[in-house]
């Protein structure tokens, strides 16, 4: 996955050169407001390393699942106020792609343009050379800076990589590229995977492709449910997905010793009845209560491993760990990772809910992944098309 960079890049290749550069601005909004701006500061690096080498730059990105039409709800109109505070600069907005070359040549050197949802057009997600022809002729090179969006091969991911030469990685997909490569690669040992969620069918080629390469895959969340079924444990009500639960016993007798579950559980008769919230052995569920969260032994287990651990790759809350208090389990493996990286160690947090999970202790962790799904196919080995379309170093 060695990839050509825009560091890569002379300097004089850039200075008055319209870079098209394809980020993922898929920020939450509500009421047209953005409510985290974490993608529009991942993003600024590349933008500003662009503007002070007096590049013209031009901004693609998809926001939400418009059908393949203008949809007022998803215009990125709506972020230009806040990507120009994160920037410091003004950015011009081109509501359409097809009328917007004239635009993206009368930009100043150092100047920003936003381009209009890309999947408003439809072809974006057909991948269509066509559509990517006209995205390509808004630069004179690409720069794909859009690791959240790699895992799917689109036209301004994909397609548009074959036709606008350089393409090349931005600073943001580098770091993605490097921080998740090296752990695979060549960790640092022990090498432990901690793994939550919901569904292990989300996770099963995940843990299949960590357990040869890591010394110990920690299991938390619901996902962990199935495995209790597989062991022939009472789970009440507690989220299963019955028709994994044979695959569940073949990761069990594969994985050895490897495969680490919870040893109890946080349980309660329902989500809204916190009150009766209470810890138990995970082989004590009772019919009728549900399994919420991981149980203090187990915090301080999954506390323990973590701390003699030298690489660690988190994916997954342990709980549901937006409804207190089933949010100790996510929070007692956040600290754990945080006091792992003090001692030295590599800490990095997939995207999706785990990096929801850690707002605001961003800077406490060798590296917090921006791409749920992008981490997850990434770690599971499988070919990102984003990525593979890039210019080899």
């Amino acid at each position: 996955m060695k990839k050509r960079s825009l560091r890569d890049l002379p300097a004089q290749a850039l200075e008055g050169r319209r870079a098209l550069v394809r980020e993922d601005l898929n920020v939450p909004l509500k009421d047209g407001k953005v409510t985290d701006d974490s993608r529009l500061r991942a993003a600024v690096p590349t933008l500003q390393y662009l503007r002070e080498h007096g590049a013209r730059v031009i901004v693609l990105s998809h926001l939400g699942r418009p059908k393949g039409a203008p949809d007022p709800k998803y215009s990125l109109q709506q972020i230009v106020r806040d990507l120009e505070r994160v920037l410091g600069a003004t950015v011009e907005f081109i509501p359409d792609p097809a009328q917007g070359v004239a635009a993206t040549r009368r930009l100043p050197r150092g100047g920003v343009a936003l381009v209009e949802n890309t999947r408003f057009v439809p072809g974006e997600e057909e991948n269509d050379p066509k559509l990517a022809a006209t995205f390509a002729a808004l630069g004179d090179f690409y720069v794909n800076d859009a690791f959240g969006s790699a895992h799917r091969a689109h036209a301004s991911t994909e397609a548009i990589a074959h036709l606008l030469k350089p393409a090349v990685a931005g600073f943001l997909m580098e770091k993605e590229l490097k921080y998740l490569g090296d752990a695979l690669e060549h960790p640092k040992r022990p090498f432990v995977a901690v793994l939550g969620g919901a569904k292990i069918s989300g996770k099963i080629d995940v843990i299949d492709a960590l357990l040869p390469k890591c010394d110990e895959v920690l299991i938390g969340g619901a996902m962990a449910c199935t495995f209790f079924a597989a062991l022939g444990f009472e789970v009440g009500t507690s989220l299963v997905e019955r028709d994994k639960v044979p695959l569940a016993k073949e990761l069990l007798r594969r994985s050895g010793p490897k495969l680490i579950l919870p040893r109890g559980a946080v349980i309660a008769p329902g989500l809204e009845r916190v009150a009766q919230a209470r810890e138990v052995s995970a082989d004590q569920v009772p019919a009728g209560w549900a399994v919420y969260d991981i149980d203090s032994v187990t915090r301080a287990d999954f506390h323990a491993r973590l701390l003699k651990a030298k690489t660690i790759v988190w994916n997954g809350p342990m709980g549901v760990f937006e409804t207190p208090p089933f949010d100790a389990g996510t929070r007692a493996v956040a600290e754990a990772l945080v006091a792992a990286g003090q001692k030295g160690a590599v800490t990095i947090v997939g995207g999706g809910d785990s990096a929801a999970a850690v707002a605001g202790l961003e800077d406490k962790f060798s590296h917090v992944s921006t791409g749920g799904g992008a981490s997850l196919e990434f770690l599971e080995g499988k070919v990102l098309p984003g990525v593979a379309a890039l210019e080899d170093a």
